[in-house]
């Protein structure tokens, strides 16, 4: 599966450049909803991205390594795309992801729950239940 698709990507990029701009502008940073979420299909590692540098490679935003602390920062997406899993697999990209909840909202949400995947259950209730989410 290609973790990228040309319309994710420049998303991606989209967000970096309007961060970049705000900052070079002096203006509170945007807080953009992730564009990207990859997982491991046979694990708990989870991560949503919102950026992608220049470089084609560095993204930011939220990882979960399934350890309990979700953190944001950034991660290499040549090194995720390279992962081997036992039996063939490789870290995939869920197709359907798609959220208006600004990283902020699921950075604070997955700390308190402990992972993104709990975090992602909360938010859905929330919004099934036409709560307005913590943060957002």
């Amino acid at each position: 599966m290609i973790l990228l698709t040309p319309d994710l990507r420049f998303a991606l990029r989209a967000n970096d450049i309007n961060r970049r701009a705000a900052a070079r502008a002096e203006q509170p940073e945007p807080d953009p909803a992730p564009v990207v979420k990859f997982f491991n299909p046979l694990g708990a590692a989870t991560w949503l991205f919102t950026e992608l540098d220049a470089d084609g490679d560095t993204l930011f935003g939220l990882a979960d390594l399934g350890f309990g602390t979700p953190e944001l920062g950034s991660a290499s997406l040549s090194e995720i795309a390279s992962v081997r899993l036992p039996f063939g697999m490789a870290i995939e990209r869920d197709i359907a992801f798609a959220t208006s909840h600004p990283l902020s909202v699921w950075a604070e949400w997955s700390r308190r729950a402990g992972s993104i995947l709990w975090a992602e259950t909360l938010l859905r209730r929330a919004a099934a239940n036409e709560l307005p989410p913590a943060g957002g």
